[in-house]
């Protein structure tokens, strides 16, 4: 391999992110080694986005849509972002979507495994931990754009009490009080969910806060998909309790999704009515 060569107009002199870039040797280029003349651009990779989780007074809520996307291209109308950690804990990714889906794997395999070892699940705080060490480990890919950033949340046995934590991309850990969210759709569902949150509410109270969260994400962002009755796709939600990982079948999905349907359709007609 021979040392680039620069004229006087293009030298980056001591600036070494700049000579990252002429090189095509950074990680925007998506290629080691490709010439500044003929950069690779990244492959399209399928993305998961929004994932949202609310804290209810027996436990906790997490949702997530089920559209994938590469680019401008809708690759999957059906996959999953919602996953159980254990019995008491689950896990929402968001990013590229096949490092998202290992790491949630590996993420199951580990805490299992503890429990075999142990003889004992490991605490809830120890799971947070765990997961936002995995999250720093995957830092190199996410500077290619193979990002996971994760939510993380549960039933703290010891506290009798749900708890949520979300990540950065680094793995920095931080607990939520009350709810979190992440994706691209994360600011339109985060408002919907703030301004519809209450203090110790009930369990159905926030399974229709959180898909109607999900249903404004998917009509602002367009990378959030919204509910499909047509072809049967509704949100993936579960509930985390004493009981343990529960997941919402899509009967009960398509009740609620329909009663929302109905609310936002009525309350458009009573806009349109006052207007006039």
């Amino acid at each position: 391999m021979s040392l680039p060569r620069f004229g006087p107009h293009n030298d980056p002199g001591p600036d070494f992110a700049a000579l990252l870039r002429l090189t095509g040797t950074g990680p925007e280029t998506g290629s080691l080694g490709a010439s500044a003349q003929h950069p690779q651009a990244p492959p399209e990779i399928p993305h998961g986005t929004t994932c949202v989780a609310v804290r209810y007074d027996s436990g906790v809520v997490m949702a997530g849509d089920r559209r994938a996307t590469a680019g401008h291209l809708i690759s999957n109308h059906r996959i999953e972002k919602v996953f159980p950690a254990d019995r008491h804990s689950g896990v929402a990714i968001a990013g590229a979507a096949g490092p998202s889906a290992e790491m949630v794997r590996l993420f199951q395999l580990q805490l299992e495994h503890y429990e075999k070892v142990e003889g004992t699940p490991i605490s809830l705080e120890g799971k947070a931990n765990q997961l936002g060490q995995m999250v720093r480990a995957n830092l190199p890919s996410a500077m290619q754009g193979l990002v996971v950033v994760p939510i993380f949340a549960g039933f703290d046995t010891a506290a009798s009490r749900g708890r949520i934590f979300e990540y950065d991309v680094t793995g920095g850990r931080y607990e939520e009080r009350d709810h979190a969210a992440t994706g691209s759709g994360s600011l339109h569902a985060d408002t919907v969910v703030k301004l519809g949150y209450r203090t110790s509410m009930a369990r159905n109270a926030a399974v229709d806060l959180v898909l109607d969260a999900l249903y404004v994400a998917s009509d602002a962002d367009s990378a959030t998909g919204g509910p499909d009755p047509v072809r049967d796709v509704f949100p993936v939600v579960a509930v985390i309790d004493a009981g343990g990982y529960v997941r919402l079948d899509d009967a009960e999905l398509r009740r609620r999704t329909e009663r929302l349907l109905r609310r936002h359709r009525s309350r458009r007609e009573g806009d349109e009515a006052g207007a006039s």
